[in-house]
């Protein structure tokens, strides 16, 4: 049986053998098939300076089955190379519609610790991953949305009881490979009351796969006095229409810090929304955008305080090249009764070249008086001084040139709980300096 194919090439069929190939319950089943038909009625999202009706959004098969390995090893190098402390890791890889390899140690699941694939975890733990699912992200807000719920595969569960410090990062790999192949991880993230945890997602695919599409989601919720940073790192080649939508949300005196890096080379939907509910909670946004050839980017950080004394950051930072163009959009919404609230922001986009296009927009809105916010915002090139003042040293413009862009970037890079990484993420620069 197949819906209106005009629109949406998916049908009812396909969407319940996924659902069975991955033993769910009904009820997770049920909620695919009502997004499935939704999805054919909804429009696509609507983004600020952007046009997006003709980029590829259903172009792929829904179901790409893929062999689990039995160690890490069993990975291609290019990308192995993104999973780090190897010896050591706790992690989950997913290539394509399946998830192939997943370690988690003995130590932690005897604290509680949950860290699995959805639909083993819908099975398992059925009560907490239906408390949580789809809080933050709802299946009818857009089009994208529903056929993620839809079609969504794979994908991670993490569940971090309450009192419960993690000391080393866990870690997802989320890799698409292969011709019209798509990825649709769903990432449920749940730290309880005075946890603490990192989780480092990379999204990659390699240069001349012609894969089409990943719409991942990522929810997070994060109790009272709990402390969770979650890093997210995307590297999809040039064929890839990559959209990521995060949503989370913050209980009283809760911690989280975002660190998103865009490095993906097509089409990018990037976007964030933080809900500050719990009075003391607080949310830094830390992003890096970086485009060459003629990537087209649309990145938004939202932030909506709801408690008192909550305080907020958005860094962003983009560097185009070539005629690649970025859209940042930074918006902090207080709203009433949010008093003692402080939200911050910071945009800036570096052009290196005269077909290169970027574009900061800092948005406050203000629905209370007793609050402190600020923003700032620029968009132009590499400042000549600095250039001069390198080269007066006996260093090329090139190499000039890209120190001044590593410095500029590493603002947020810095932050990546993981040196072998963050070292990772300067060669993936590296390249686009050389194409």
């Amino acid at each position: 049986m197949s819906v209106d194919v005009t629109k949406i090439p998916f049908t009812i069929d396909e969407v319940t053998q996924l659902s069975q190939l991955n033993q769910e319950p009904k009820w997770l089943l049920q909620n695919r098939l009502e997004a499935l038909k939704g999805a054919t009625n909804l429009p696509l999202p609507k983004l600020e300076k952007t046009n997006i009706e003709r980029w590829n959004f259903t172009n792929f098969k829904a179901l790409n089955q893929e062999t689990s390995i039995q160690s890490l090893e069993g990975l291609p190098n290019t990308i192995r190379e993104f999973i780090f402390d190897e010896a050591t890791a706790q992690v989950l890889v997913q290539k394509n519609s399946n998830v192939i390899f997943q370690h988690i140690s003995e130590e932690l699941s005897k604290q509680g610790v949950i860290f699995t694939d959805l639909a083993t975890a819908a099975r398992d733990h059925e009560d907490l991953v239906k408390k949580y699912l789809n809080q933050g992200f709802k299946k009818d807000e857009h089009q994208l949305a529903a056929l993620h719920a839809a079609l969504q595969s794979g994908g991670a569960f993490l569940y971090i009881p309450r009192n419960i410090e993690l000391k080393v990062p866990i870690q997802g790999l989320f890799w698409l490979a292969g011709e019209q192949a798509a990825i649709l991880p769903h990432i449920l993230i749940v730290a309880e009351d005075h946890s603490r945890l990192d989780f480092v997602a990379n999204f990659v695919g390699e240069p001349h796969d012609t894969s089409t599409l990943n719409n991942s989601v990522v929810e997070v919720f994060v109790g009272a006095n709990a402390q969770v940073r979650v890093a997210t790192v995307n590297h999809l080649p040039k064929s890839v229409v990559d959209v990521t939508y995060r949503r989370s949300y913050v209980e009283r005196d809760g911690h989280l810090e975002w660190i998103i890096a865009d490095l993906s080379e097509g089409r990018i939907i990037s976007d964030n929304t933080t809900h500050l509910d719990g009075s003391g909670s607080t949310v830094h946004v830390k992003t890096v955008v970086m485009g060459a050839d003629e990537m087209r980017s649309n990145v938004t950080s939202s932030i909506q305080h709801w408690g008192t004394h909550t305080a907020s950051d958005i860094n962003a930072r983009s560097v185009m090249k070539d005629a690649a163009s970025c859209i940042l959009n930074s918006i902090t919404k207080i709203e009433r009764g949010a008093t003692k609230s402080d939200g911050q922001q910071s945009g800036k986009v570096l052009m290196l070249n005269k077909q290169a296009r970027g574009d900061a927009n800092p948005i406050l809105l203000i629905d209370e008086n007793d609050v402190t916010a600020g923003h700032a915002a620029s968009v132009g090139r590499i400042d000549p001084l600095q250039m001069y003042y390198l080269m007066s040293r006996g260093i090329s413009q090139a190499e000039a040139e890209k120190l001044i862009i590593y410095g500029f970037l590493d603002a947020v890079i810095s932050e990546i709980p993981s040196e072998s990484l963050q070292k990772r993420i300067h060669q993936v620069i590296e390249r686009k300096f050389q194409s």
